[in-house]
């Protein structure tokens, strides 16, 4: 019955893989139930003064930073499993499938999370989950598992940006140990977000070329989509954190030499 169902949707393969994909997305829930015990205890003097949406936003950063840091390490032994990379296409592996479902039950809570606040979050975070999910479910056809763990790596840089975060809301913002955060941030998001990534891309697409017929054509538009989105996204945030940590950082005789020179 399962297995009719999935391969009606074009995951076939998540028939092995549904179970881990729902207690992924339970235990991101369960997290929340922790952070919510345990950060009142590390952090007494912020956390408790937090309100509503702002709750809810760490709570929110605490998962992120906990899939992140999971997801990586789960997923670097992919670069080097025979199945992969054998058929980097349409190659398929257990072990894969389950890392896999790790990722989207991830991205199903954080899409249903967002839905439920979405007045608090908006819907950018709710697209942002669909998309998310959408691009990684459709590893089950099986397709791209080998690559899927190429931008899993781009989690890399999330410790660093929720650390940052954090930083701010505890009394940090412009702390030495903010500074060296930063340049951690910065570096690792350009290597594994704008270096990686655009090489990533690359090899991919010329992986798809030779075998493109073979590619169902919402699976071309999908994957296109998501990597021109992504790519530009990357490169906009990478703009943003640096014009935003050099006017956080700057001295201020270099500010008033800046508005003097604006004058």
């Amino acid at each position: 019955m399962t297995s009719s169902i999935f391969e009606t949707l074009g995951v076939s393969m998540l028939e092995h893989h549904w179970t881990t994909l729902l207690s992924s997305a339970v235990v991101c829930g369960i997290i929340v139930q922790l952070s919510q015990v345990i950060c009142p205890i590390l952090f007494p003097v912020t956390y408790p003064k937090l309100q509503g949406s702002k709750k809810l936003n760490w709570d929110v950063h605490v998962v992120s930073t906990v899939h992140a840091l999971t997801i990586v390490s789960l997923a670097t032994p992919l670069f080097w499993n025979e199945n992969l990379t054998q058929n980097r296409i349409f190659g398929y592996d257990f072990y894969a499938g389950q890392v896999y479902a790790v990722c989207c039950g991830y991205f199903l809570w954080d899409t249903i999370h967002s839905i439920r606040h979405i007045k608090d979050f908006g819907i950018g975070f709710v697209l942002h989950g669909i998309c998310s999910f959408s691009v990684f479910i459709f590893s089950f056809r099986p397709f791209l598992q080998y690559y899927g763990s190429y931008y899993l790596m781009f989690e890399l840089s999330t410790p660093f940006l929720n650390i940052h975060w954090f930083m701010d809301k505890t009394g940090l913002t412009g702390s030495i140990y903010q500074k060296i955060n930063g340049l951690f941030l910065l570096t690792v998001f350009f290597c594994v977000r704008i270096v990686f990534g655009v090489y990533t891309t690359y090899e991919c697409l010329m992986s798809v070329l030779p075998v493109l017929d073979l590619v169902p054509m919402h699976l071309r538009v999908v994957y296109t989509s998501a990597n021109v989105a992504l790519n530009s996204l990357n490169v906009f945030w990478f703009y943003k954190m640096v014009s935003s940590l050099a006017r956080r950082f700057s001295t201020p005789k270099h500010d008033a030499a800046n508005r003097k020179r604006e004058q």
